[in-house]
């Protein structure tokens, strides 16, 4: 498994932008699959956004689509979400994860084997 920490969370105004990073260690990050979850208080954990298990196809849920972006950095073994035009409902806390296997596809959680600790991100109205 791998350590992966993400940064970069915080306060921002609805409307404003703000990236996301998530810096894994451990296995080959360019062979592995990879994305970002998060989970607002008294819901469940969702998938915003991921790559599939090829490494390089991108996937986003609905809400964000055409506002958030995934991006990785295969030599600097970082994943990246950018976020755009943030609304107060994109509030929760953002975590990072690594997937272990492709049977249930990227936007599963049981996909996925390692999880980072979270970052803050807070939309004000």
């Amino acid at each position: 498994q791998e350590l992966l920490v993400e940064s970069g969370g915080g306060l921002v105004q609805a409307g404003g932008s703000m990236r996301l990073s998530c810096a894994a260690s451990g296995r080959t990050f360019r062979r592995y699959g990879m994305g970002w979850f998060r989970q607002a208080p008294g819901l469940e954990r969702e998938f915003v956004a991921g790559f599939g298990w090829d490494g390089s196809t991108t996937y986003y849920t609905h809400s964000v689509q055409g506002r958030f972006t995934i991006s990785r950095d295969n030599a600097q073994n970082t994943l990246y979400l950018q976020m755009n035009s943030l609304k107060p409902e994109d509030t929760a806390v953002y975590y990072c994860a690594a997937q272990g296997t492709s049977y249930y596809g990227a936007n599963d959680p049981r996909s996925y084997v390692s999880w980072g600790q979270g970052t803050q991100v807070t939309v004000s109205s």
